[in-house]
């Protein structure tokens, strides 16, 4: 089981078909079979992709009536890429500014 939350937003993104389901829910709100006929996949396969996106705090789920629709949390998204743009950034830059020093000659 995966402790840190960013990690288990990877680990979520890690997966195609949860890629996409996230394209589609940035645009509106959607439920599993709304997306199921989407991704032309039985509504139960879409629905446990459903969980681990909601287990990563990804999406968060409304119920309206017999339906629950499903809603994309940007912020979630938007925090992990930070985190990773930021732990990648650091590094990167280093590296480029020790490739434009100047070494000794031996």
């Amino acid at each position: 089981m995966i402790a840190n939350p960013q990690a288990r937003v990877f680990e979520a993104l890690a997966s195609l078909p949860r890629r996409q389901a996230i394209a589609f829910l940035a645009q509106t709100a959607l439920s599993t079979t709304d997306l199921a006929g989407r991704f032309g996949m039985s509504a139960p396969a879409v629905s446990r992709h459903l969980a681990v996106l909601q287990r990563a705090g990804l999406v968060s789920a409304e119920r309206q009536g017999q339906r629950v629709l499903y809603r994309l949390n940007r912020d979630v998204l938007l925090d992990a890429l930070a985190g990773l743009a930021s732990a990648v950034d650091g590094p990167l830059r280093r590296a480029s500014q020790l490739a434009r020093t100047p070494r000794e000659a031996i």
